[in-house]
């Protein structure tokens, strides 16, 4: 199993991204898939998640309204659109499968993980 997230870098507050993570060495479409996220000095803290047919998503408060998550089977892509960053966004972000669909707390694999940072 791989798990390879992209789009991380540097954004101003109030700025957008996209990350973006590509699954491989498992059947994508027969499971759900999160994003969690590890700020500096802190434990790791569930984002979203969404289910496998891409039918529902799920936020945390903290992000909810801000950041979107969607997939596309047929590339075996999950995606997390980030808008209206603020400074406390900072962190790691991972891509993870979680080890049932409603598990935030655990995971059977979580990728090596891309950094955002929201500076000015």
């Amino acid at each position: 199993v791989q798990l390879v997230e992209s789009g991380g870098g540097l954004v101003q507050p109030g700025g957008s991204l996209r990350l973006s993570c590509k699954a491989s060495g498992f059947t994508f479409d027969l499971y759900a898939m999160s994003w969690v996220r590890q700020a500096p000095g802190k434990g790791l803290e569930w984002v979203s998640t969404i289910t496998r047919n891409g039918d529902y998503t799920y936020y945390a408060e903290s992000v909810k309204g801000r950041f979107t998550t969607s997939r596309d089977n047929a590339k075996n892509t999950l995606y997390l659109q980030m808008d209206s960053l603020k400074s406390g966004d900072t962190a790691v972000y991972y891509c993870a499968r979680p080890s049932k669909p409603w598990s935030r707390d655990e995971y059977d694999y979580r990728g090596q993980g891309t950094q955002v940072t929201v500076a000015s």
